[in-house]
This record gives structure tokens, sequence and C-alpha cells, in this order.
């Protein structure tokens, strides 16, 4: 008797040993088993070691991505770079491709504006700054300063993320990791399903 054939049957206290799992047969139990191929979502890239950093490579790490830090700070959190497949000083050596998805964790650094040129610089195809809407992001002074067309800064996402009135690192990572994968995903990141 094949899964599809037998459906099993309930019982008071659990299931029989004649149920069967239908992840052969039904794609999205499959999908909730882990028994699906590798989706590869491309490479992440968390910019400055900071706590959002950490939970969004370790999350990333997770749901299928290559991650990359990117620190250009002389000590890197241990906390932060155990998540990353990669660590670099800049982004001239991580090489990144189409794929990146480019995540500048902390507005308040000094290298903000000229790591966000280099960013731009690279064939990442999205890129956002970490910051509150309610606030004028500062990297757009600076990358005016340093000669960045007006189309490249309209390229830099901000604020980023899901609306889930995230204030924590960990939900910060979630609501931005559920963002970027909605877009991969050509999805709205809301709770509307389309077919």
């Amino acid at each position: 008797m094949t899964g599809a054939q037998n459906r099993g049957r309930w019982q008071a206290g659990g299931v029989t040993a004649e149920q069967t799992v239908e992840s052969a047969t039904d794609p999205a139990c499959a999908l909730a088993h882990d028994d699906h191929p590798s989706d590869d979502l491309g490479t992440l890239v968390a910019v400055f070691a900071s706590p959002v950093a950490r939970w969004l490579l370790h999350f990333g790490r997770h749901t299928g991505y290559r991650t990359v830090l990117i620190e250009p700070g002389p000590d890197v959190d241990d906390r932060v770079s155990s998540y990353a497949d990669d660590v670099y000083g800049d982004f001239t050596t991580a090489k990144l491709d189409d794929t990146a998805a480019v995540v500048v964790t902390d507005h308040h650094r000094d290298e903000l504006g000229e790591l966000v040129r280099d960013a731009l610089a690279t064939p990442a195809h999205w890129i956002g700054v970490m910051g509150s809407p309610r606030h004028i992001p500062p990297h757009i002074e600076r990358l005016r300063e340093l000669g960045t067309s007006e189309d490249d800064i309209a390229r830099v996402h901000r604020p980023i993320g899901l609306n889930i009135g995230s204030k924590r690192p960990p939900e910060i990572a979630i609501a931005t990791l559920a963002g970027l994968i909605a877009e991969r995903r050509g999805r709205p990141g809301g709770f509307e399903f389309l077919s």
C-alpha cells in the first residue's frame, strides 16, 4: 500500500502504525517536514557587527542564505561573526554577485556613507539601511557629499523589513529577513495570500 493510498487512521491516544507521511505526494507537507530540495536565496550581507546583525545572520543561515559580515572595525564580536559564512573588512574583498542583499545594521557609525557608497558599487540587487522612518536618514547627506548620484541614493531602501512593530534585535532581524524573502519571492509580505 502506498502513502497516497493509505491515508492513515487516527485513534484515541495517537496515530496507528499504519499511518504514513504524505510528504511524497503533498508539496506543502514536504515543506513542513523539511523534505524538499535546497532553496538557495543568495547572499545575505550584514554590515557592521551589531546585535541586529547577529540575529540577521543567524536566521539568514537557517533560511538558506549564504551569510556575510562586513565589519571595517578592528574588533569583530565573535557572537556575531560566528553566524557568518565569511567575514570581510570591506566590499572590495567580498566579491558579491547579483544575488546579494545588503543590510546596513547600524546607522550611527562614522563609516556609514562610505560603506553604503561601496555597496552601491557592487552588483547587489538590494541595499537597505536600518532606521526609523520618523528620523531623517543619515546616509543620504553623506552619500551626496561623496558625490553619489541621486539615482543611486534612491536605490537604498529605508525603512527596511515588514512593519510588525519590532523593537528588539531578534524582532528587527525577523522583520528584515521576512521582507527580504517576500521581495525575493515576489510577494507583498503581509497577510494577503496570492495563489
